[in-house]
Parts: structure tokens; sequence; C-alpha cells
């Protein structure tokens, strides 16, 4: 991924930014295999140096997993298309268009976790993360627990970050006048996810 200096996320904002994009891409490429898996999965990230999720326990990815385990977990959000007319202050006839977006690729060591006690553990802190009422009860691997029977169903996974390339692209080169511009037309398309691209537009200017 290209990140050009205007576009460079500090440790602080990308960390901010994950702690409510919790849905991304898990990618594992195995060992002397053609293509990765892909999966898409919610995950809880701790702020610091892990993330933690689970995942069926039919899903393509854990032999690539079990033969390398590294993987890579990307995000990408607040996007939103920037029209060739918008993105100059010239002749809007001859103006190129751009994306923008946020997105954070983290590469990390995978641990696989099956036993039923450590595997409860994560679900229930996975589940506390997304459901911060309490409401539903936590998880357990004891016999007498009805999660009991569903939890060799799936396996969790804790992965550990071990370097991180976040770029927010929004109009960093852009002039003040440019910017406020863009922010207006996006202001009346209304589009989806445009305010969403538009705080962050407003926000790194």
């Amino acid at each position: 991924m290209l990140i050009h200096p205007w576009d460079a996320v500090a440790d602080a904002e990308w960390r901010d930014w994950l702690s409510t994009h919790d849905f991304g891409q898990l990618i594992a490429g195995g060992a002397g295999r053609d293509l990765p898996v892909v999966t898409p999965a919610h995950f809880a990230f701790d702020g610091d140096d892990t993330v933690i999720t689970h995942l069926a326990r039919p899903n393509p990815i854990w032999p690539l997993l079990e033969e390398h385990p590294r993987a890579l977990l990307t995000v990408v959000d607040d996007y939103t298309y920037i029209r060739a007319d918008w993105n100059t202050a010239g002749d809007p006839a001859v103006g190129v268009p751009t994306s923008y977006y946020a997105t954070v690729q983290l590469e990390g060591d995978v641990r696989l976790v099956d036993e039923p006690e450590a595997k409860a553990a994560l679900l229930d802190k996975q589940l506390r993360h997304f459901e911060t009422d309490g409401a539903r009860a936590r998880v357990s691997a004891s016999p007498e627990s009805s999660d009991r029977r569903l939890l060799p169903g799936i396996r969790g996974i804790e992965f550990t970050i071990t370097g991180v390339r976040a770029k927010f692209k929004f109009g960093g080169n852009k002039t003040a006048e440019d910017r406020e511009r863009i922010g207006s037309k996006l202001t009346e398309r209304d589009g989806r996810l445009d305010r969403e691209a538009l705080a962050q537009l407003r926000r790194r200017g």
C-alpha cells in the first residue's frame, strides 16, 4: 500500500479509530499456496497489541494458519468517491477523481485457541466488547452450561500485532480552499459514508 506523507497516521490516531471499527478481513497465505484465504470477521482490539476473534470450525482458513501462523488483518471504512469535477480548482471537465478512505493493515502472529476454558474466556471477552450491557450470560465451558455443546463448533484466534500500515487519505495534499470546496460537495451529496469522510476531512485539515 502506498502511503504519502500527508496520508500517514500517528500511532494514537489509528489505535483510536480501530477501537470503533471492529470488522475486517483476516488474510492467511499458508505455505507455498497460490492464493491466500480471505475471511471477513468481527474482532475485538485491546488497544495495545492484541486482537481476538473466532471462526467456525469448517472455515477454510485453518489449514493455512496451521501451516504458517502469520496473517494480515485489514480494515477499511469512511470511504467515498470524490468526483473529478470536485477535485480540481481548474477546469472541471479535465479534473482527476480520487477516493477518500481510512485503512489499517495489521500484520501479526496467530495463536489458535482450542482448549475449552481458554476458548470460552476469549469468546466472553469478544462478546463484552460488542454487548457492553452484559445482558448475555458469561460464556462458560462448564459441563452444566449450554455453551459447552457449542464450543466445539468454533475455534478462537489470538492475533498479536507485529507491524502496522495505516493510511487516512482525505485530501491532505490539498489547499484549505480545495478542502472546503470538496467538503461542501460532500455535504450536498450526503451519500453513504459521505458524512464519515467529511468528518475525517475536517478533522485532519
